[in-house]
């Protein structure tokens, strides 16, 4: 006989009926956002005038122009691995506004400063220049990037429930950061090659570029990405565990900074250190995470497909789906199903589909592990809500899927947990708008969210 998952199906709220409390003025979401937006834009043209000022108009178009290379690529490559259930584009384009702009304006305004402290506290320029690049830029840089991977963590987290959202949201942070950061480098690499009347392949703009763009455009959101694991991880723990949800990212943060120490620091190594630096860790740890991040894309897609069939049961979901939903091969036939045959708003209704059902999945996972909140069974009711609605168009495009790509399993029998008893297959317990009760609801029989 099943048992209850470990999840509260009450919501925990004011009680019905109970008079809201307006909140305080600086708490209302205008006001956050119209704060972190003007943030963000003060923070953009301070360090368009700084990073215009070091390199003159003519090297700051062309460090941009060969800058901006890397960035489709690296974006592409981590909204892939966000695609098992993509996070809103707001969350990606705050982090990489936060990298370029934020994050950058601290790195500057902070390096400069410790590089003028020191030089004047031991009268040694080049050691000076040496401690900046090893020992305060990593730790400034790498705070300043983590910063975004924290804000989201604490107000998205709906959106942030594991490692991959923590690899995409500090990997799109750090891709930010290195796009500032480059800009500066080949501008002012360029200046440097006008006044010497350097040009073409032997330039020191040719060598930047090949050096920053070519050969570690990952470098910065390798480190970055370390701090992400650490607070995917703290996602993944129940919120009980108060130290380990603090010190995984802390202990993420210091393994971003000794990385990144050891990047800058790879030019005192001796003649060849860059390349033995690039070769015996760089590479290896890129391969390493990539590998991780991998994976934890693939226990995504398993965790669908192990939570959704109870929804199915339910009569929430065809017998088919949970198998075309834990499949992104699946998925994309269908979306490809629903534009040829229904234009491409239906496509739109596909996807969204398949992202409310991943959705779903998750938190039911998070519920079986202790990890639900208060507000598990609104949340669960607004999901389904979300499916239900888009039913009529989703549930033919993702038959076809099915069918195209394994064969449609037999039904769920019924069983007494699920509670129609008596009733056969696609034919449960009907809410008045016709949808079938919350699965949690089941579980507990006598409990109806929508009336007595």
């Amino acid at each position: 006989m099943a048992t209850s998952p470990p999840y509260p199906t009450h919501h925990a709220g004011p009680a019905e009926g109970a008079p809201r409390r307006r909140g305080r003025w600086w708490r209302r979401k205008w006001v956050r956002y119209g704060a972190l937006g003007t943030l963000l834009a003060t923070s953009g043209l301070v360090i368009l005038a700084l990073v215009r000022e070091q390199t003159g108009t003519e090297g700051f178009l062309v460090g941009l122009g060969l800058a901006v290379f890397p960035v489709p690529l690296l974006v592409a490559v981590f909204r892939w691995l966000d695609r098992v259930d993509p996070g809103p584009w707001r969350n990606l384009l705050f982090a990489f506004a936060w990298g370029a702009c934020a994050a950058a304006l601290i790195a500057i305004v902070a390096n400069s400063f410790a590089t003028r402290w020191i030089a004047t506290a031991t009268a040694d320029p080049t050691n000076a220049d040496t401690l900046g690049a090893t020992v305060i830029a990593p730790v400034v840089e790498e705070s300043a990037k983590a910063a975004a991977v924290l804000l989201v963590f604490l107000f998205r987290r709906r959106d942030f429930t594991g490692i991959v959202d923590g690899v995409v949201i500090a990997g799109v942070t750090a891709t930010g950061f290195a796009f500032t950061e480059n800009i500066l480098y080949l501008g002012t690499a360029f200046g440097t090659d006008q006044l010497n009347g350097e040009h073409g392949f032997m330039s020191v703009t040719a060598a930047t570029f090949f050096v920053r763009v070519v050969m570690s455009p990952f470098a910065h959101p390798l480190f970055t990405v370390l701090t992400g694991i650490g607070f995917g991880i703290a996602a993944l723990s129940a919120e009980r565990h108060h130290v380990r949800r603090v010190l995984l990212p802390l202990t993420g943060l210091l393994l971003a900074m000794g990385m990144h120490a050891m990047w800058n620091g790879s030019s005192n190594f001796g003649e060849f250190g860059f390349f033995a630096v690039y070769a015996v860790f760089m590479v290896p740890a890129f391969a390493l995470l990539t590998w991780l991040a991998v994976r934890s894309r693939q226990r995504e897609l398993r965790t669908v497909r192990t939570e959704l069939p109870a929804y199915a049961a339910a009569g929430w979901l065809s017998p088919p789906e949970p198998h075309v939903l834990g499949s992104m091969r699946a998925r994309r036939i269908a979306r490809q199903y629903a534009a040829r045959h229904l234009g491409r708003p239906a496509a739109r209704s596909v996807a969204e589909y398949e992202a409310y059902a991943t959705s779903l999945a998750f938190l039911r996972h998070r519920g079986r592990d202790g990890r639900a909140g208060a507000d598990f069974a609104v949340r669960e009711r607004e999901l389904l809500h979300e499916l239900w609605s888009r039913r009529e168009v989703a549930r033919p495009a993702l038959g076809y899927a099915a069918r195209a790509t394994a064969p449609v399993p037999a039904p769920w029998p019924a069983h007494p947990a699920h509670g129609y008893v008596g009733q056969p297959y696609g034919e449960p317990h009907r809410e008045p708008y016709g949808a079938p009760a919350p699965y949690s609801t089941y579980n507990r029989p006598m409990y109806n969210p929508y009336g007595p």
